[in-house]
């Protein structure tokens, strides 16, 4: 699928730049001379949404700078834990990668009761992109606000409902949110990615959703949805007069990221623990690139933690 074809110029080249930045940042001429063979990169989630999205950018850059095949494989499933579980169990030699929103890397780990993988042990490389998600609905919602639509739903109750993307997905607890802040009852449909989300939207099937702005910028554009709030702390440039969420509900914000993550070595644990390493001593060569670029300083090593790849308790992503 071509990013251009989906999304509009303006935004294709801001998510571009930002990719191209991360690329060009890496170094050439590594010891190791990775990468010598083509290198997968997993998307956990369908094609079509933004994560593909971004994927297929990255790898087109780095196979352009590097010359060597970065290929992109769709692995959905189980809330992206097959995609993710994939690359967990890969070789730590760098020729597999996880490109993939929150769920697989910092939601799921609180919403299963057991995991066939553990997203601590993840190298982060480098998140790639902070996306905000928007409050669409369907043109023919009698709302044009927030307030509005908070109103229209006490009034009544159960009678409207909001598409996700899957159970845990950031769509999902970001409308959990909203819920849990207005005492609405709005009724949660899940569906098995992005297109098949804002399909059924947009032709009436469901009422309204919560979804990054990448994924609905052209059909807010076409007028095929109605937009009515941006859940960043303030509101966009890429849409001036749309207000922020947090206007309507003060401290409401859900921004999605886009993580690239590589496979840790694994090896044998001390009965009495250990401090995990470095991405540096990883095993990873693309980490090792990364944190030479952009190496912590120590008091960050000692105070921070990867924001959402090791917290335990991660907030749906939303920063």
């Amino acid at each position: 699928m071509s990013a251009n074809r989906k999304y509009p110029s303006n935004f294709v080249q801001l998510i571009a730049a930002a990719v191209l930045f991360t690329v060009t940042s890496l170094p050439t001429g590594a010891q190791d001379n990775y990468p010598n063979h083509p290198v997968k990169i997993i998307v956990p989630t369908p094609p079509g949404g933004l994560a593909d999205i971004l994927a297929r950018l990255v790898g087109e850059k780095l196979t352009a700078k590097w010359g060597q095949v970065f290929i992109v494989e769709n692995r959905r499933g189980a809330s992206g834990n097959i995609g993710a579980e994939a690359v967990a169990r890969a070789a730590p030699d760098g020729y597999m990668l996880l490109v993939s929103p929150p769920p697989s890397l910092a939601i799921n780990q609180s919403l299963f009761p057991k995991l066939s993988y553990d997203p601590g042990t993840f190298v982060p490389v480098t998140v790639i992109a902070l996306v905000p998600n928007v409050l669409v609905v369907r043109p023919a919602v009698p709302a044009s606000n927030v307030k509005e639509l908070i109103a229209l739903a006490k009034t009544q109750p159960g009678k409207f409902n909001y598409a996700s993307t899957g159970n845990g997905g950031t769509p999902h607890l970001t409308a959990e949110q909203l819920k849990s802040m207005t005492g609405v009852r709005i009724v949660h449909i899940p569906y098995t990615g992005v297109p098949a989300a804002l399909t059924d939207l947009m032709g009436g099937q469901v009422d309204m959703m919560f979804i990054n702005l990448g994924d609905a910028l052209p059909h807010i554009k076409s007028g095929k949805l109605k937009v009515l709030g941006v859940a960043s702390d303030g509101r966009i440039a890429t849409l001036p007069d749309v207000p922020a969420v947090s206007e309507a509900l003060p401290g409401f914000v859900s921004v999605t990221w886009y993580g690239l993550v590589a496979p840790r070595k694994r090896r044998r644990r001390s009965p009495l623990g250990s401090r995990p390493r470095s991405p540096k001593q990883s095993g990873c060569p693309m980490s090792r690139r990364s944190s030479r670029i952009f190496p912590p300083r120590q008091s960050e090593v000692r105070r921070r933690k990867p924001h959402g790849f090791s917290s335990k308790r991660s907030r749906a992503g939303m920063t």
